[in-house]
């Protein structure tokens, strides 16, 4: 059942079609990532979907009753005029839950006064209406919320007013989630979190329970929240299933058959022209050929518009009708040319096109560290382990801001003495360094001028070479400072590209790319013949490239020497067994305290009920592990029915697991 169905809708500004022809609709427990081109119009759709705008042409319709939540990508304006803290905010939205809690004390003073009879009653219906609204569990779900993005219980009283753009975005998500609306839509809800809120987030949104529509540049968090793929252009959006990854892979299946489907309707054109030029001019065949003509310009037209696929469908009847050859004057040589100008209908997005080529070979070894300690003025950032890194491997640093990863960056290019230790680096290295600030760029110089203030070219080839980083026509001539931050990245990394170097330092590449520049990217530095030093937040470029993670936490980076997801898998089950160890120190000093008040007997029994609990939630912990990767094949495989089952059959583990956690906690506490 469709939630939100939208029939041909477009938005216009003036002159300018921003997109149009948009048909598609919205299951009820869709989960759905929209994406395109940087300026396509996404955040647009998204606000027509939400009621705020309304299209220039087309219509959305809203199943009955539906409830729609909206998250925009900076939400400043969003608490405007509310004075509520944090915590009173998302109270708000369980004003009803409140007011059953007033009546029921209301009935417990009457109860209390000597009230009896129908007063009990009355209590009992009001009390189970309580439970089935969630009563009892409200608060513990906006702390859980606020929790998980990253609201310590130190800003839950702290007025929205004070609240800075960023932290206002987390709080109007974390009210959206609990409100829990049947249709859910977030443009880029990742913008504002660290790692650890976003994984949070993923794991909210891989259970919920209506249906949800994210625009983001997180190609991670895309793989492993949504199970379909709207891919959206100027002329519509095309649907693939599956998560991001499957998406990809798709679309390269797709853009190949629609050539080679081209290539046959063009040779089959081409047929159809030679025997109307062998026979137009016979006398027994020439009315056949006449009418073989009429329908070959008809096709031809087709194609010319747009309309391959009808062609490929065979819908000979629409194309007749939708194509006036009366006043036609073509003639064979017309419909000759007209064939050969033929130009492939897929319309595949403009693309970075570059390489990044090494001039010298480096040797085995690039960087080696020992008792390294990194800091500023003085001020101690972290301490490393030992560090090894060779010839075209990838090391990503990772970490929270201000831990201090762009400060190491900045020592290796000796821009900083380490406060202690040694860094020793390999022969014949050519350093290559990318700043996510991009501060190396001249404001005041145009495109042009920053390129040829890097190298001496001549004009033409200079122009040309910047056309492979999408800057064209008068965009070569546009002042730096007016660059949007996507435009000054591929600037930075078309002048990186000139240095030929073998060890690049990357600090946050993908900032402000799209995400077809971000594949373009990844691409790019896969095909790298040197080293890679990455810094990034870019979960999925680390995934794809990391051959080591070095992580900063708490003032320590840790060294891990193999790819991301299997950095992943052990931090979780790091985390994990420092949680057990923790509850286990907790029961211990629990039962320490008691000792003298239990029995041996009631201590035994109890150890044994809380063992046999502990077994049970290992195996439900294991059970989740299991369907957590069968939901991710299901969704590389596209089966949307399996995707469903194991999606229903994690909801269930997870509440048993929950249950069985608060269950064992009690018996534990004692």
């Amino acid at each position: 059942m469709s939630i939100l169905t939208l029939n041909n809708v477009g938005q216009s500004f003036g002159d300018f079609d921003v997109f149009s022809g948009i048909t598609a609709a919205i299951p009820n427990d869709a989960k759905i990532g929209l994406v395109g081109p940087n300026g396509i119009g996404k955040t647009t759709l998204l606000r027509i979907l939400a009621g705020l705008e309304l299209p220039s042409s087309g219509s959305v319709t809203r199943a009955q009753g539906t409830r729609l939540g909206y998250l925009r990508q900076e939400a400043m304006e969003a608490f405007a005029g509310r004075a509520n803290t944090v915590y009173a905010e998302m109270l708000t939205v369980f004003g009803d839950i409140k007011a059953q809690e007033a009546a029921l004390h209301a009935l417990e003073l009457r109860m209390a006064a000597g009230e009896v009879g129908d007063v009990l009653d009355e209590y009992s219906a009001a009390q189970q209406a309580f439970e089935l609204a969630g009563g009892y569990d409200y608060e513990l779900r906006i702390s859980q919320v606020l929790h998980g993005l990253g609201f310590g219980k130190e800003d839950w009283e702290t007025p929205l007013g004070r609240l800075s753009g960023g932290q206002k975005t987390r709080a109007l998500l974390a009210r959206l989630l609990l409100e829990r609306p049947d249709l859910l839509i977030l443009d880029e809800p990742t913008n504002h979190l660290d790692v650890e809120a976003i994984e949070w987030l993923e794991g909210t949104l891989r259970l919920w329970g209506g249906a949800l529509l994210v625009v983001s540049h997180d190609r991670y968090f895309l793989d492993k929240v949504v199970d379909r793929i709207w891919e959206m252009s100027r002329s519509g959006v095309e649907l693939y299933r599956g998560n991001y990854s499957a998406y990809v892979q798709q679309r390269q299946e797709r853009w190949e058959r629609r050539e080679v489907e081209f290539e046959a309707i063009k040779e089959r054109f081409l047929k159809e022209l030679d025997y109307v030029k062998r026979n137009i001019a016979r006398d027994a065949t020439t009315n056949m050929a006449k009418g073989r003509l009429r329908r070959l310009i008809r096709e031809v037209r087709v194609v010319q518009a747009g309309g391959l696929q009808t062609l490929l469908d065979k819908q000979w009847g629409q194309v007749m009708e939708e194509v006036d050859i009366s006043e036609s004057k073509w003639g064979v040589m017309d419909v000759e040319q007209a064939i050969k100008g033929l130009h492939s209908p897929t319309r595949r997005p403009p693309k970075l096109n570059f390489r990044l080529k090494t001039t010298l070979r480096s040797g085995n070894l690039v960087l080696r560290t020992s008792s390294l300690e990194i800091g500023f003025l003085d001020t101690p950032l972290f301490v490393a382990d030992p560090i090894q890194l060779e010839r075209q491997e990838c090391a990503a640093l990772i970490g929270p801001n201000g831990t201090g990863k762009t400060t190491f960056l900045r020592t290796l290019m000796g821009q900083l003495e380490p406060l202690s230790g040694t860094i020793r680096f390999g022969a014949s290295l050519k350093v290559g360094y990318f700043a996510q600030a991009h501060e190396k760029l001249n404001p005041d110089n145009t495109v042009l001028e920053e390129l040829l203030g890097h190298k001496h070219m001549l004009l033409g080839p200079a122009r040309n070479y910047l056309a492979q980083y999408l800057f064209r026509g008068e965009d070569v001539y546009k002042p730096v400072r007016l660059l949007s931050g996507g435009e000054r990245g591929r600037l930075a990394l078309a002048i990186l590209a000139l240095e030929g170097a073998n060890f690049l330092l990357l600090d946050e590449p993908t900032n402000h790319l799209d995400i077809p520049a971000q594949e373009v990217l990844q691409e790019v530095l896969e095909q790298f013949d040197g080293t890679i030093l990455l810094v990034s937040h870019d979960r999925y470029l680390v995934d794809r490239l990391a051959t080591q993670v070095w992580e900063l936490r708490e003032g320590r980076l840790v060294v891990f020497p193999g790819p991301y997801a299997e950095f992943v898998t052990a931090r979780q089950e790091a985390d994990a067994a420092a949680k057990q160890h923790a509850v286990e120190q907790r029961v211990e000093a629990r039962r320490g305290q008691n000792g003298d008040r239990q029995s041996k007997i009631e201590a035994r029994r109890r150890e044994r009920a809380l063992a046999e609990m502990e077994e049970a939630i290992h195996r439900l912990e294991r059970r989740l592990a299991q369907l957590e990767h069968d939901l991710q094949s299901a969704s590389h495989a596209q089966d949307l029915t399996k995707i469903q089952q194991l999606s229903a059959a994690y909801a269930d583990t997870q509440s048993t697991l929950e249950e069985s956690m608060e269950a064992w906690a009690e018996l534990a506490d004692a």
